[in-house]
C-alpha cells in the first residue's frame, strides 16, 4: 500500500519544493500564466521594443537559438537576428514565434524561462495576474517557519517568475516564508547532481532535506542524491503508478507532514 501516513516531521531540517503541480495547481501555470503570454506576447514586443531589459531578454534567445544550431538539436527555434533600422518588423516576428515555438513543445532553457519570468512581471505588477497557491501550503509554510524548518524552491520557472508568484499570491506575499530559490541554471530537475549542489548551498547533509515534488524522475533524482523525498499528488497531476505509491510518500495534502489547527484566508 502506498505510504500516505508516514510522520517526517522530526526527519527532517529543510524543505525543497517545486512549484507546479505541488504549491500550485498545474492549470494556474499552463492555462494562465502560459495563455497570458501567448495572448499578450505581439503586443508587448512592439509595446516595449526600445527597453534595453527586453532587448537583453532577445538576446538570451538570440544566443540560446544559436547554440541549438551549434549543438545540432533536433527542435531548433527560429532564428532571431540581428535588429537594424530596415529590418524591426522582421525581428519582432521572429521574437515571437521563437517564444511561441519553444512554448509549444515545452521548453524550459534559461533563456526562455527568463524572458517568460520577465513578461510575467509586467502582469503581476499591473494587476492582471495573481497566482494560486493550495490553501495547505500556506499552513504548512507557516507551521515549518515556526519550527525553524528551512524551505526553499526549486522549480524549472527562473528565480524571477518564482518570486513573483508566491509575491502575488491569492493568500497574499509570501515571500516572508522561504529562505532561498533555485532554478535549472544551477542544472536539470532530473539530474541527481542539481540536488547535490543544493545540499551544498543551503548547507545541509542530503538527508536532511525534504523534496517534495510531483515528477517521479525529479523524485527518483533527489532519491540518488541522498534526500528525503514525497510526491504531491493534486487535481491534473500526472496519474501515479503502482510502483509509484508503493515505493513512495504520496501527499495529497501538505498537512500530512504537519499539525496544528491554523485557516488560511484569501488575499482581498
Amino acid at each position: 500500500m502506498a505510504n500516505t501516513e508516514r510522520e517526517t516531521r522530526f526527519m527532517y531540517k529543510c524543505v525543497l519544493l517545486d512549484i507546479e503541480g505541488t504549491t500550485t495547481p498545474i492549470s494556474f501555470v499552463r492555462d494562465i500564466l502560459f495563455s497570458y503570454i501567448r495572448i499578450n506576447l505581439q503586443k508587448f514586443i512592439i509595446e516595449n521594443w526600445t527597453f534595453p531589459e527586453l532587448q537583453s531578454q532577445i538576446q538570451l534567445l538570440r544566443d540560446q537559438a544559436s547554440e541549438d544550431v551549434k549543438n545540432g538539436l533536433q527542435f531548433v527555434p527560429v532564428i532571431i537576428p540581428e535588429v537594424n533600422e530596415s529590418n524591426v518588423e522582421t525581428v519582432q516576428e521572429a521574437v515571437i514565434n521563437n517564444v511561441l515555438g519553444q512554448m509549444q513543445v515545452d521548453r524550459k532553457n534559461a533563456a526562455l524561462k527568463s524572458f517568460q519570468g520577465y513578461m510575467w512581471r509586467f502582469g503581476y505588477e499591473s494587476g492582471s495576474l495573481k497566482s494560486v497557491v493550495y490553501d495547505d501550503v500556506v499552513i504548512a509554510l507557516k507551521r515549518w517557519k515556526d519550527q525553524s524548518i528551512k524551505i526553499f524552491i526549486y522549480s524549472s520557472g527562473s528565480v524571477e517568475a518564482q518570486r513573483l508568484l508566491f509575491r502575488y499570491s491569492d493568500k497574499g506575499d509570501l515571500l516572508q516564508y522561504f529562505d532561498g530559490h533555485f532554478d535549472t541554471n544551477l542544472g536539470s530537475k532530473t539530474d541527481n547532481h542539481s540536488y547535490q549542489k543544493i545540499s551544498q548551498e543551503v548547507g545541509f547533509k542530503p538527508s536532511d532535506i525534504l523534496f517534495i515534488s510531483d515528477n517521479i524522475q525529479e523524485i527518483n533524482a533527489a532519491k540518488i542524491a541522498g534526500l528525503q523525498t514525497a510526491i504531491a499528488e493534486r487535481p491534473g497531476n500526472a496519474p501515479l503508478t503502482a510502483d509509484d505509491r508503493e515505493n513512495n510518500l504520496v501527499l495529497s495534502d501538505f498537512l500530512q507532514l504537519t499539525t496544528g489547527s491554523e485557516t488560511v484566508r484569501d488575499a482581498p
